[in-house]
């Protein structure tokens, strides 16, 4: 099968009649109106079948390339399907900047607001929390728009596609400003188990990784402000300063990541780990993400640690950040500040699947909440008892699509 009919990693093969890709809102429109079921398709770095669908599939990156900030507003609108990478190098040009990127720049907006994809930074929100409106097309094929203080917006920000096709997002932005990356290794896992908070609170963005086989890594990101003369300690939690670029997986190249060893520069080439030119891998890989409340991390972390010798095996890298709260409805973070244990595995689902079920046995006295974009094994009555404000999304989506146009399995197993 054609890579057009898969996602980024080849795990997931879209079983859609037929991918679109219209290159104005007023095909998008056209297209909803005389199609029955309908979803839309970001940059596919999904890994579960949250975007899939047995009707037809649109996706919207011929659009035309929208990014048009109001400074006044402090908000930049652009078209959905751009990706991060390319709304922030324009964005710093003109003197602005996001809060906070994903690890990988390649993600569409779109895309990674209505899973609630995330960075890292104690005081930083996901990507979605940075969403003041949206422009969607509902199953009529007319546009509707969703603006920050409605009274059902965070009900609409993080909605799986579920409740029409969005074609423009505004996100709030603030000045730019410089970071400056450096990394730590040899960083003792009791160390991160024991002083979590301290290590997470240490800078603006902050991620650990580790194989679970010895190699443990902090990956420290400083945003630099006016007439800020930051060094980085030379060792710090026990662990020493890396004198030589890192890849967040041991044994990797770092060509493909962006710079380090404490050099200052632009918020977008810094926050994310890899640099929008490069690829960061052939995408041989599956993905798992589990958020659990912030006070219950280091036990969390705890109880992955004991997994190690059934981890490690099948494990490339496994990646803990850190998100504020929010309120919205399907988000991972809704209602509390959370830590993310992101595990990236090799592509080999038959030896990994029963270790991410273990995983999940474990995490479960810590009421984590899977990333919706992420492979997991948990029952629909699992996930769904961990979001409060389910029902209201429920009638949410019962308003916005009656007719169950932008619905697909994943949406009804687990959203219901």
């Amino acid at each position: 099968m054609s890579a057009e009919r898969t996602n980024w990693a080849g795990n997931l093969h879209y079983g859609a009649t037929r991918i679109h890709t219209p290159a104005s809102v007023d095909e998008v429109q056209d297209l909803v109106a005389r199609t029955g079921r309908i979803r839309a398709l970001g940059s596919r770095h999904s890994f579960s079948d949250v975007a899939d669908t047995t009707g037809e599939l649109v996706s919207l990156a011929r659009l035309p390339r929208l990014i048009k900030v109001d400074r006044a507003a402090r908000t930049v609108t652009v078209g959905a399907g751009l990706r991060y990478g390319d709304v922030a190098a324009e964005l710093h040009r003109r003197g602005w900047a996001l809060h906070n990127l994903g690890s990988l720049p390649h993600i569409s907006v779109a895309g990674a607001v209505a899973t609630a994809t995330h960075g890292s930074g104690d005081r930083n929100g996901n990507l979605a929390t940075a969403v003041t409106g949206l422009q969607l097309v509902g199953g009529d094929g007319e546009l509707l728009a969703v603006r920050r203080g409605d009274p059902d917006f965070p009900g609409a920000v993080v909605a799986l596609g579920a409740l029409g096709v969005v074609t423009t997002v505004t996100l709030d932005v603030v000045p730019a400003f410089d970071v400056r990356q450096v990394v730590y290794d040899d960083l003792a896992t009791d160390t991160v188990a024991e002083r979590f908070d301290e290590i997470f609170a240490a800078a603006y963005s902050v991620s650990v990784f580790t194989d679970w086989a010895g190699t443990t890594r902090a990956w420290v990101k400083h945003r630099v402000e006016d007439g800020d003369d930051w060094t980085p300690e030379p060792a710090w939690m026990g662990a020493r300063l890396a004198a030589e670029p890192r890849n967040p997986v041991p044994g990797m190249p770092a060509v493909n990541c962006t710079e380090q060893l404490g050099v200052a520069g632009p918020w977008f080439d810094r926050l994310p780990h890899f640099r929008l030119e490069f690829t960061p891998s052939s995408g041989d890989e599956l993905q798992s993400e589990f958020l659990v409340p912030r006070e219950h991390a280091p036990d969390a972390f705890r109880a992955i640690a004991a997994l190690a010798g059934r981890i490690a095996p099948v494990l490339q890298v496994c990646e803990l950040r850190t998100v504020a709260a929010d309120d919205l409805w399907l988000s991972s973070s809704y209602g509390r500040d959370v830590a993310g244990f992101h595990f990236t595995w090799r592509q080999d689902p038959d030896a990994v699947l029963p270790v991410l079920a273990e995983i999940e046995a474990a995490l479960a006295p810590y009421d984590a909440r899977p990333h919706w974009g992420k492979l997991f094994t948990a029952e629909p009555e699992q996930v769904q008892e961990r979001y409060p404000r389910l029902a209201d999304f429920r009638r949410l989506r019962g308003e916005y699509d009656p007719d169950d146009r932008f619905g697909n399995d994943f949406v009804d197993r687990y959203l219901g």
